[in-house]
Order: C-alpha cells, then sequence, then structure tokens
C-alpha cells in the first residue's frame, strides 16, 4: 500500500462512503504480513517509493504464488523477478490476471496506477545475450511508471551501431547500460550523454570474464565519471535506482 491508496482510503472514511470498520479490515495486516515463512511488507511503497518484490530464485513455487496472492490482495502492482515459467504457472493458479514476461523471467501485476516518471529512461545493452538483464530493467521500469526506451545490440564491437542510436540516447533522463565480457559499453555511453548512467555487468563471456567479474572490474574503473555500477545480473536494482532517479 502506498501513499496515493492510504489517501485515497482516509478520503472515503471522511466521506462516508467506507466505514471505519471496513478501512480498519483493509489495513488490518499493515504494516507486513507473517506468513510464516515470509513476512510481507505492505508499507514498503510509502517508506520508500517502491514496493517490495518477489526474488523466485530459491523460493519454491507455493512460496511465490502465496506471497503474489497476499501482495495482490493489497491492492497495489506486484513483481516477481527470476521466475522460471513453471513459477508463472502456480502464480497463474492463484492469481489469473498475472503476466509473464519470459525474457525478463518476471511475472507481474498491475492494478494500480503508478506515479509517472518526469521523462524517458533508456535501457541499452551491448549484445542481445544480454537481453534477459536488460529486459528485466525495462519491465521493472514500465511497472513503476516509466517510459522506457529499449536499445539493443549496440555493443562496442561494432560501435557505429551505438552511434546510430545517439539521439535516442540523449533524451534519455537517465540510462541503464547492460554489457558483458569487458564490459566497456557504460563508459562509452557515459562519454555521450549528460545524463546518470547505470552500468550493469552481466556474466555474459567466455572463461576469462569470470561470470562478469571482469565486467564489473572493468566498470568499476570507468573514466566518465556520470557512471555508476550496480551488481552483476542486478537488471532490478538498476532499474529501481533509474525509476528514483527519473521521479525526483
Amino acid at each position: 500500500m502506498d501513499r496515493a491508496q492510504i489517501e485515497s482510503l482516509l478520503i472515503e472514511v471522511h466521506a462516508g462512503s467506507t466505514s471505519v470498520t471496513d478501512a480498519l479490515e483493509r489495513l488490518r495486516n499493515l504494516p507486513f504480513e507473517d506468513l510464516g515463512f515470509a513476512k510481507v511488507d505492505h508499507h514498503r511503497a510509502l517508506r520508500t517509493g517502491m514496493p517490495e518484490v518477489i526474488f523466485s530464485e530459491s523460493k519454491t513455487t507455493a512460496q511465490v504464488a502465496a506471497i503474489f496472492s497476499r501482495m495482490a490482495k493489497a491492492g497495489g502492482n506486484v513483481l516477481a523477478t527470476r521466475a522460471a515459467r513453471a513459477v508463472f504457472e502456480a502464480v497463474e493458479s492463484v492469481e489469473p490476471r498475472a503476466e509473464f514476461h519470459e525474457m525478463a523471467r518476471a511475472i507481474t501485476l498491475t492494478q494500480a496506477p503508478a506515479v509517472a516518471g518526469k521523462g524517458t529512461v533508456g535501457v541499452v545493452c551491448a549484445g542481445t545475450s544480454d537481453l534477459p538483464i536488460a529486459e528485466e530493467a525495462a519491465v521493472t521500469l514500465r511497472l513503476m511508471g516509466n517510459a522506457v526506451d529499449l536499445v539493443a545490440d549496440v555493443g562496442v564491437a561494432g560501435i557505429h551501431r551505438l552511434l546510430a542510436q545517439q539521439e535516442t540516447l540523449k533524451q534519455a533522463r537517465v540510462l541503464i547500460v547492460c554489457a558483458g565480457m569487458e564490459g566497456a559499453l557504460p563508459t562509452v555511453v557515459g562519454g555521450l550523454v549528460n545524463a546518470p548512467v547505470i552500468a550493469v555487468p552481466t556474466s555474459v563471456g567466455y572463461g576469462a570474464s569470470l561470470g562478469g567479474v571482469a565486467a564489473l572490474l572493468g566498470m568499476l574503473n570507468t573514466c566518465a565519471p556520470n557512471v555508476s555500477v550496480v551488481n552483476i545480473d542486478n537488471g532490478f536494482g538498476a532499474a529501481c535506482i533509474a525509476s528514483l532517479i527519473n521521479h525526483l
């Protein structure tokens, strides 16, 4: 439950269209709901501007479905990341309105209007192999009310592909740049724009890429001062930061 939902409920009580008893029933599971195996933080959006999100890896399908269902009943938008199709099928059985984004490995439920961001967030990825992480970022951003421009397969091995997208890059209020291998793309993008660039190293590459560590170290050593870095494959985390910037 976010600020807008609580304000709406209080207005309904003040106007007499909702009774105090009904309002208390809607609020009774706040600020968190204890499911035994999970404590669902229904007040996170009110505190931080972003709702709690379900990280599906290492959870059972039943656990994800139960958490998703309780979050859906609270009335806000719901996102589950790193979800396989089997997880989606379990969620869909309890919440038929849920949508599966296969490339992003994400499950979403959109049932409340999000506050619109101030501009467009650009999501850029070096290669097609980086698309799952870029798509995770894009799905997260859209659910949080942001307009998104996704630019794929513009890595430095063919830098003319990136330069052809300069107008799109320059129009973004903030950019997320995903790259594996040596991780050079965020530095190049950072040198072309006057916006914050959030670099996402991906676990794409051959042996010495060390599962994204080489890209991570390269990005941390960027010479572009407008570039910051999140963890390997963390498209979701990059999207949260970009959304906060875009709503400032």
